[in-house]
């Protein structure tokens, strides 16, 4: 139980509580826009080698996304506001760490420091979240707040970012973790609630480490192989992942107090949330990278432009992110996800009309803002019910690990979407690229690997032949960017039916 009497009704405390835990998640959306703005700095500073880099820049999201199971439980067992406030005062002196490493070494490790503090921040403000507001409607409205924060974070890091880039030292685009942690330690205690675990429950050890160990081989497994990893290395890595996951899964159904509770997962309205929550992950992350990629290469776009193209989607997620909980007061929350999933489908299918429109066009550029806003408009209700619908399912004792479960499923599901869509996006480019003509065998492979080689590529050639090479990469990518958008409209769609026909057809409709 809590240390304050849980009401029906959420107080004034409540919602003052909510702000507060708005800056943690501030402070974790921040933290990837800000690092790849100060990426070439560091390169320039420290001279990382490639494989330094690769675990600069990722393993803070390897430790988050490894360490979120174990951190739910362990919010569960020792208090989620105690977790919250530890977590985010170790993340500060991780980032502080970070802003004045002097070599690589120094910079990988408080990278993932940060990733396993960060784990232990989503998980506890969600299940906050589920001790502060006992109505499920008011829930609703937090867990929509504490949703779009995260869009806020992605608005305001490129500005920050880049302001202190432009002025100081590429360390100090951690520091801004200082000052938040600071307002947190100083609100947290008088605003959040403390959650009073039994004393006889005990925290999982072993099932903690499996979850770590089955997670982090199978993200570094398919981020491996989006970066075209070695078959072997790829294999053993996911196998062994697999291995202890399923060690883990029969762990937690012989155990007298698991780490997750599977109870509430048999319920089909649940499975089907998280599953619409992964997938849209799955599709959401894909596609990012590549409309980022379309802008520049295909578009001509700076990086500042293509900026600044994406922000009527974080404004649209922004708005729609409010429009869930609102929209479930009347109507059923089966009834929302299946809404947005078919608007996400929609926007979708917008961006592999780009395909069609011939060269590349400002036509082109109209058809990617209006996909990426409509996804947008669906991505936020369908995240905020599907999250609340998933958090509510279980016992308020095990809402921290509930939290971890959908969070989980949505730094999965983004790291499979980057993995298999983008190997998807590449076969395809490759494939249109393998009959360019009048180019040696070696120059046609090497424009081949991706649009950036083949336009660098282009700009070394006489005249007439770099232009048709450039006009045929292009062809090629926006082919390859159209199946990627048609492939995740057919999966959205799919889950909006397969949302549809087990949420409500079959009598499973939640309100």
């Amino acid at each position: 139980m809590s240390t304050t009497e849980q009401n029906p009704t959420a107080t004034g405390r409540d919602w003052a509580g909510l702000a507060v835990l708005v800056l943690p998640c501030l402070l974790v959306s921040m933290d990837s826009h800000v690092l790849n703005l100060a990426t070439p700095a560091i390169v320039a500073d420290l001279h990382p080698s490639g494989a330094q880099l690769l675990w600069i820049v990722d393993g803070y999201v390897f430790l988050v996304a490894g360490a979120l199971l174990a951190m739910g439980a362990l919010g569960d067992r020792v208090g989620r506001r105690r977790i919250l406030l530890v977590g985010a005062t170790v993340f500060s002196a991780a980032a502080l760490a970070a802003a004045f490493a002097r070599s690589p070494g120094e910079l990988i490790a408080a990278r993932l420091l940060m990733g396993l503090a960060g784990a232990s921040l989503m998980p506890s403000t969600l299940a906050l979240i589920r001790t502060m507001f006992a109505d499920r409607r008011q829930r609703a409205v937090a867990i929509g707040v504490w949703t779009a924060s995260f869009s806020l974070g992605g608005l305001i890091g490129p500005v920050a970012g880049g302001a202190l880039l432009t002025h100081f030292w590429w360390g100090s685009v951690f520091l801004p973790a200082v000052p938040a942690t600071i307002l947190l330690l100083t609100l947290g205690p008088r605003l959040l609630p403390e959650f009073r675990p039994d004393p006889a429950a005990r925290f999982d050890t072993l099932g903690a480490a499996q979850s770590l160990i089955a997670l982090l081989a199978m993200v570094y497994a398919v981020k491996r192989a989006a970066e075209g990893g070695g078959t072997i290395e790829v294999g053993a890595a996911f196998l062994g992942g697999a291995v202890t996951a399923i060690a883990f899964v029969r762990r937690q159904r012989r155990t007298s107090q698991p780490m997750i509770n599977p109870a509430p997962f048999r319920a089909t309205g649940v499975r089907i949330a998280l599953a619409a929550n992964t997938l849209t992950f799955f599709t959401l992350y894909a596609t990012q990278v590549a409309v980022a990629q379309y802008l520049q290469w295909s578009l001509g776009l700076t990086a500042l432009q293509a900026g600044l193209w994406t922000l009527p989607s974080v404004l649209a997620y922004l708005a729609a992110s409010a429009l869930g909980p609102f929209a479930v007061r009347r109507f059923s929350s089966a009834t929302v996800i299946v809404a947005g999933l078919s608007v996400i489908a929609a926007g979708c299918g917008l961006f592999a009309l780009v395909a069609l429109s011939g060269p590349a066009s400002p036509t082109d550029l109209a058809l990617i803002v209006a996909g990426g806003s409509l996804f947008s408009i669906g991505l936020g209700p369908v995240y905020a019910v599907s999250t609340e619908m998933i958090v509510s399912s279980g016992r308020e004792q095990q809402a921290g690990s509930a939290a971890a479960v959908a969070e989980t499923g949505a730094e999965l599901g983004g790291a499979l979407g980057i993995a298999l869509l983008g190997s998807l996006g590449v076969a395809v480019y490759r494939h249109v690229m393998s009959d360019v003509a009048g180019l040696p065998p070696d120059a046609v492979a090497e424009a081949s690997r991706t649009a950036g080689d083949a336009t660098a590529l282009a700009a070394t050639l006489p005249g007439a032949q770099g232009v048709e090479l450039l006009l045929h990469a292009r062809t090629a990518f926006e082919t390859a960017f159209a199946t990627i958008g048609a492939t995740a409209t057919v999966i959205m769609a799919a889950m909006a039916a397969l949302t549809w026909f087990g949420m409500m057809v079959r009598g499973q409709e939640v309100r």
